[in-house]
């Protein structure tokens, strides 16, 4: 059996160990005594549709082709089917151009602007529920003892977070298995990536399960639901929002997912209750949750 924190079976995996992605900086602690710690660095993306400026998002830097093709798809900016004849990025003017095949004019879409949650002020630009009317997601089902491995997997997976923190993990999974671990300073980039690949890699959503370790907000149900992923899982909780809009579109939404114990809000018709609880190991409840 292959350890907990075995990365043999990422597709992608985080590396904590990049140069580019930390700075380190010394301060002092409690005690006044010198600290030195590794810090998440913070660089701005401008994303360019054709001829036409969309955004400039604050990114740690890594994967910029596949966070501008991500965004775009989410936003609706790129369709389904949609040639794409380039992706360019240019490291020194930090900047992304994704090229389509047909003229592109998001001029109306770009005047309504929606600031979102997101923890490095995630943007959405014209209706947030654009595409969810009519939006039926596949019935594939999930077993519980795969939502348990992937759990204890992911959250011993090294990573940016457990290296520096302040950071957002999201990770798409098939089964048991994680694919793809992206990180970022807002969980909204992180998951902008995984529709990126999964755009470029040509990956059907309809088997998949997205695990992030950011709160089940409105913005990340929507994402989900737009890239066709019908399960969505985290250790963190939900926002009434988020759950009211996934019990809409059926969404499967998983929280306060720790050790032994998780909540689903919406979904419950594609659980498989196939794991004795009992026998996960669990972890230390906190004081005022029950």
């Amino acid at each position: 059996m292959a350890r907990l924190d075995d990365l043999s079976d990422y597709l992608i995996a985080p590396d904590p160990g990049a140069s580019r992605l930390t700075r380190g900086v010394t301060g002092t602690d409690q005690n006044g005594q010198p600290v030195d710690l590794n810090v998440v660095e913070e660089r701005p993306l401008t994303i360019f549709l054709n001829r036409q400026e969309i955004v400039t998002a604050m990114t740690i830097g890594d994967y910029p082709e596949y966070l501008a093709l991500g965004f775009l798809r989410n936003q609706g900016m790129l369709r389904d089917g949609e040639p794409i004849t380039g992706v360019d990025y240019d490291e020194e003017l930090e900047t992304v151009v994704v090229r389509t095949e047909a003229t592109t004019t998001f001029e109306d879409k770009l005047k309504k602007k929606t600031r979102t949650s997101g923890c490095a002020v995630g943007t959405v630009f014209g209706d947030m529920m654009e595409g969810l009317e009519g939006l039926t997601l596949p019935d594939n089902q999930v077993r519980t003892s795969d939502l348990y491995a992937l759990a204890a997997h992911i959250n011993r997976t090294p990573s940016l977070y457990l290296e520096a923190g302040a950071i957002h993990g999201t990770v798409l999974c098939q089964g048991p298995r994680p694919l793809v671990y992206m990180e970022d300073v807002g969980r909204h980039n992180a998951v902008d990536k995984i529709a990126g690949w999964m755009l470029s890699e040509g990956v059907s959503a309809a088997d998949k399960t997205l695990y992030t370790t950011g709160r089940l907000t409105s913005e990340m149900v929507i994402k989900t639901a737009l890239m066709g992923i019908p399960v969505l899982a985290s250790r963190s909780g939900f926002t009434a929002w988020g759950v009211e809009i996934a019990q809409q579109v059926g969404l499967t939404l998983i929280g306060r997912m720790k050790g032994q114990r998780f909540v689903c809000l919406a979904g419950e018709h594609r659980l498989i209750r196939d794991a004795d609880p009992a026998k996960v190991a669990d972890e230390p409840r906190r004081m005022g949750r029950k």
